[in-house]
């Protein structure tokens, strides 16, 4: 409710196009907030700072919401808000049911977005460097879905190509029923590097299995009734253990979602033709290629973008285009977001650059590359197994589990075996999944499984322990039941700083019957906090960055952590007892709502 406000007194000090001048909200040590926007305007309106500032305060309406409006400094302006004001939103907040959704104030026009995420490829190991791709785009899915956006997954598998012959052919060769064929589903690289193997023994035999494998390619590609069932046999296969592995990372993606290479092979050779015939491609060296203003090679020669190959083979860059005018033309989308690991930056941004030469990607439509960057090992080299080979991802996820079980097992051994291997595969997990996510997407960190694991510090089992922290205090108080009522959906309310929708879900608490007094700072501290959920999720859907969440998570179990030493809260006064009770019950509301939109679940023992 402050941006707002802040905002038109902006646009009353210095004219309408100001209006959308961000008021730089940040923490103040001498108020509730200070607004720092006079400080980045001042040389646009062509006044000192201090000035500038004092224009906005002129301008401010803020009766009944603060208690004093400073100015500080060269130019901060500090707020301090009314207590009842602090109160009126936080209950709110904690009474609205969840499953239903309030915003006030305007709000993001919910928008049609295609995120491509995960892609990994038929017919071999998923590894370490897929971990952060299908983690971070599946928060995002989840994060704009509760924004109310509507969310196409695509997971655009590698299932077509040149490597399809030798799989094919290594396939005819050992049986289905062969133990080797298990290897698709239990061990996906062995199989590869077995028909890999073949190939590369048999390179220079005319009549020999790397022959065969080429003739393969060109039968799957003229639709040989044989070689394409095999070619489905090898897809099914690999999906289920595609599926093994969102099972264990609690990911959202199904079979529904898959739209591999292979659906758009049809679509390519009308594709070169068309932008060959509009000017958009030409030969060059014998390969079709379009040219995309302001992309250059080191010698400074314009960079070409390969659609065709000289031998008339189609590459990433023919079906990534294919992709791209199916998803704005048949999936109706306003915004298409590419998950995707950073060094695919310039190729994508290439891709981009033809399709809105060709006008397949009109300028109403935003495409974003969501650059992913490495998994690190403590040399600071891309993480990689003692052997030299990329880590696969299910033994990754199976010793994260495995050490949670050892710490669970010493610290819990009251808990039954069975709640304790529940609790050890949320903890491991959850673990894997913050330590990716709290990390800006597009920057590099070293794999730790102590820190990931450790109950302090920015991690996911602290943030994990603070919300079953709270749910033993309302267990001890007897309300455990009375707040954790069913309900998902979206949950919203009115924020401190600004407004949205607020994401809820069927781990969240449900609406308290008591109000909520804000009496004590620490209290304070934690309520302000509470009523910046909306905004916080706005700006990971605006920025793409779930990092912005985690934060937040992990300063709320911070908060309550100070709040829950200094006020006591079992030990309380009747009324103020109450009173704290749903404050607790709010915060856990917060704190497991938010872990699962970042897809990790919530403990009820640790």
């Amino acid at each position: 409710m402050v941006i707002p406000r802040v905002q038109a007194a902006i646009a009353s000090a210095f004219g309408e196009e100001f209006r959308g001048t961000d008021p730089v909200i940040r923490p103040s040590q001498f108020a509730d907030i200070q607004i720092n926007a006079a400080m980045a305007l001042a040389k646009r309106v062509g006044l000192p700072p201090r000035d500038a500032a004092a224009r906005i305060v002129d301008d401010l309406d803020l009766d009944g919401i603060c208690t004093a409006v400073e100015i500080s400094g060269p130019g901060f302006i500090n707020l301090t808000f009314d207590g009842t004001w602090i109160e009126e939103l936080l209950n709110a907040q904690a009474s609205t049911a969840a499953g239903t959704t309030a915003a006030a104030g305007p709000a993001a026009e919910p928008g049609r977005v295609v995120v491509d995420y995960s892609s990994p490829n038929v017919a071999k190991e998923m590894h370490v460097g897929h971990l952060r791709t299908t983690v971070v785009g599946d928060s995002l899915v989840k994060v704009l879905e509760a924004l109310g956006d509507t969310v196409i997954r695509q997971n655009h598998i590698g299932d077509w190509g040149t490597p399809f012959g030798m799989l094919i052919e290594h396939w005819l060769e050992i049986g289905e029923d062969s133990p080797e064929a298990a290897l698709l589903v239990d061990d996906p690289s062995a199989f590869y590097q077995a028909a890999r193997a073949k190939f590369d023994a048999s390179a220079t035999d005319e009549d020999g299995f790397a022959t065969r494998a080429r003739l393969r390619v060109v039968a799957l590609q003229g639709g040989d009734p044989e070689t394409f069932a095999v070619w489905q046999r090898l897809v099914a296969q690999s999906k289920r253990y595609f599926n093994a592995i969102y099972a264990m990372l609690g990911i959202s993606l199904t079979d529904d979602h898959i739209a591999g290479e292979s659906s758009y092979d049809a679509h390519l050779a009308q594709l070169c033709e068309e932008l060959e015939a509009r000017g958009i491609a030409r030969i060059s060296d014998g390969a079709l290629c379009t040219f995309p203003a302001g992309f250059t090679g080191r010698d400074g020669a314009p960079q070409p973008l390969i659609i065709r190959k000289s031998d008339g083979g189609y590459g990433y860059g023919t079906t990534d285009l294919a992709t791209i005018r199916y998803r704005v033309r048949e999936l109706a989308a306003d915004r298409v977001l590419y998950v995707v690991g950073a060094p695919q930056n310039v190729h994508l941004r290439m891709v981009m650059a033809s399709a809105r030469d060709a006008g397949w990607l009109p300028d109403t439509v935003e495409a974003v590359h969501v650059q992913i960057g490495n998994v690190l090992g403590e040399d600071g080299k891309i993480l990689k197994s003692r052997s030299g080979a990329p880590v696969k991802l299910m033994a990754l996820l199976e010793e994260a589990v495995d050490r949670a079980r050892a710490v669970i097992d010493a610290g819990r051994p009251e808990l039954t075996d069975q709640e304790r291997a529940v609790t050890a595969r949320q903890v491991g997990i959850g673990a894997v999944k913050y330590a990716d996510l709290s990390v800006g997407h597009d920057t590099e960190y070293v794999f730790d499984f102590d820190r990931m694991l450790a109950l302090n510090g920015n991690t996911g089992p602290y943030v994990q322990y603070a919300a079953a922290r709270i749910r033993s205090i309302l267990r001890k108080a007897g309300v455990l039941e009375h707040y954790t009522g069913a309900g998902a959906g979206t949950v919203g309310g009115p924020t401190a700083a600004g407004t949205a929708s607020e994401a809820g879900t069927a781990s969240e608490a449900a609406a308290p019957a008591t109000a909520i007094a804000v009496v004590e700072p620490a209290e304070r501290a934690l309520a302000l906090h509470l009523l910046e959920y909306g905004v916080t999720l706005q700006r990971v859907g605006e920025l793409l960055e779930p990092h912005r969440l985690c934060t937040y998570l992990f300063e709320l179990a911070q908060l309550f952590t100070s709040f829950y030493d200094q006020c006591p809260v079992l030990k309380a006064e009747d009324s103020v007892r109450e009173s704290r009770l749903a404050l607790c019950a709010l915060v856990l509301r917060r704190l497991s709502g938010g872990l699962e939109l970042l897809g990790i679940e919530t403990p009820e023992n640790m």
